[in-house]
């Protein structure tokens, strides 16, 4: 990957084909890997939507590089993102919780879903476990075909290798913690 200043931040998107086009992977073997379309992968690799953290981990996965890298860039990215405009790609925004745990299986995140929004791509889905605590507001998390509800003081715990999404069901902004842990 090439250096930029540092003035300049390299985007998650951009770091993905870096390291794609660096291996020699077409973006058909990426979506056989991970199960996003080309089209899903290309609109990634091109800033036309934020990707979710679960869909990082499995991409980062299929490259065969440390997930670290691109979650902390993500990370800048949805940061400036928020302060640029407030429109968004995706209804979300999250902030690591746990920086510089590179090569590590847990990971935990602060979540914040937009009041009556969900997470306008495809379901996340990503092996290992998850777990989430809803600090403030009231969530849907559809686990496969199972539909749960969750309220302030809630958690949930699950395989997150099941297509699963979340859902904000109230009028004002959900907060969640979100851990992650990717064997």
């Amino acid at each position: 990957m090439s250096k930029k200043s540092s003035d300049e931040i390299i985007s998650v998107g951009e770091k993905i084909r870096m390291a794609r086009e660096g291996k020699n992977i077409s973006l058909d073997v990426v979506a056989n890997e991970t199960g996003f379309s080309t089209e899903y992968l290309e609109k990634i690799e091109t800033n036309a939507t934020i990707p979710a953290v679960g869909t990082i981990l499995q991409i980062a996965r299929a490259l065969d590089i440390d997930s670290a890298i691109l979650l902390k860039e993500q990370e800048t990215e949805v940061i400036n993102r928020i302060s640029a405009s407030e429109k968004r790609t995706d209804n979300y925004a999250y902030k690591t919780l746990t920086p510089g745990v590179e090569k590590k299986h847990l990971k935990a995140f602060q979540v914040t879903i937009d009041p009556l929004q969900d997470h306008s791509g495809v379901g996340y889905q990503h092996e290992g476990e998850e777990f989430v605590y809803v600090l403030s507001g009231r969530i849907e998390v559809v686990v496969g075909e199972n539909i749960n509800v969750l309220n302030e003081g809630d958690s949930l715990h699950f395989n997150s290798g099941i297509k699963h999404n979340l859902k904000n069901l109230s009028d004002r902004q959900a907060l969640l913690i979100v851990v992650i842990y990717v064997p």
